[in-house]
């Protein structure tokens, strides 16, 4: 696919029309302290996997409404700590995988937690393993529009509160430096990422790559690529439900998250990207409210981003911060 969206020159001055909810910060506040009156109960539990140079432990963790998240703690072999931490977040469809996959951030010495994404993991790689117990409304197969009659019922409610959850248990493992804790992802995994940049003040950078999950109005109408199309399919069933599916996305668009972002930021996008569009990346680029950001954009790359180069620009660039 050639280039599509926007000039490179009006990409760096698009601005999202979303429009955020007067609400916004209250409706997470009360998520996240209704997540918090459950115990954490974070348990690591040291497996065997055959690895010499890496350490391995499965977790189990209380996310939204206290249902039990697993994710992989990755730590280099016998390390003392305590450690910088890398958090990341895993594209839609994908699971936590199986322990020998994705050894990269602990090769480079530091802890590396990865979280399970609820009700995913059977699209592509090792899979996952933790469900997701709460039902909701008709929706389009897919994520992208369960429980949309609500904010109240969205699924990306439960996701974001499980990857704030899932900070906090990091964090709670002896080896890992909870001041020195990073948050990254791509796709879905980055548009995770930026939701987590806005709702917890004190990490010391988030990268996210090819972000998904941003700007809804113009990602749900310039592109007919899955997952986005998930919900221009859903409308074309629920005929007059525009506004009322928009409103709900507003509360779970990366925009706004991005505008509270305090942490420095090294996003990326690709100019020929029709799964999540440059324009609706670099709507929560601009948007991100740390002045230290930075993006890198791959002209004639599609979905797959920078790829290992956006891996090697990470490791570069996170030298300065973990």
């Amino acid at each position: 696919m050639a280039l599509f969206d926007l000039s490179v020159e009006e990409l760096h001055e698009y601005r999202s029309e979303s429009a955020e909810p007067q609400d916004f910060d209250a409706f997470w506040s009360k998520t996240l302290q209704e997540a918090r009156e459950h115990e954490l109960d974070a348990r690591f539990e040291r497996v065997e996997t055959g690895l010499a140079t890496v350490d391995v432990y499965d977790v189990t963790f209380a996310g939204y409404g206290g249902h039990p998240v697993k994710g992989w703690l990755k730590v280099p072999a016998a390390a003392e700590g305590p450690l910088p931490l890398v958090v990341e977040f895993i594209g839609y469809g994908g699971g936590r995988g199986l322990p020998h996959e994705n050894l990269l951030w602990a090769s480079t010495g530091r802890a590396h937690f990865i979280m399970d994404t609820r009700g995913q993991g059977s699209g592509w790689g090792g899979g996952g393993g933790t469900a997701d117990p709460v039902g909701g409304a008709p929706s389009y197969p897919g994520f992208m529009t369960r429980g949309i009659d609500a904010p109240e019922h969205y699924y990306y409610r439960r996701v974001y509160t499980d990857a704030v959850r899932a900070v906090e248990a990091a964090r709670s493992h002896p080896l890992t430096d909870a001041s020195r804790t990073v948050a990254l992802g791509a796709s879905q995994g980055g548009g995770i990422t930026i939701a987590v940049g806005g709702l917890v003040p004190d990490l010391v950078a988030v990268a996210p790559d090819v972000p998904f999950l941003c700007d809804f109005p113009r990602a749900a109408t310039l592109t007919d690529r899955h997952p986005y199309r998930e919900i221009g399919l859903f409308l074309k069933t629920h005929r007059g439900r525009t506004q009322d599916a928009l409103r709900t996305l507003s509360y779970f668009d990366g925009v706004h998250f991005a505008s509270r972002g305090t942490a420095p930021a090294l996003f990326s996008a690709a100019l020929e990207d029709q799964t999540c569009p440059p324009s609706t990346v670099f709507a929560a680029f601009n948007a991100w409210g740390q002045e230290d950001k930075a993006i890198e954009v791959y002209d004639f790359n599609d979905h797959e981003g920078g790829g290992p180069y956006q891996e090697a620009a990470k490791m570069r660039w996170l030298r300065s911060y973990a």
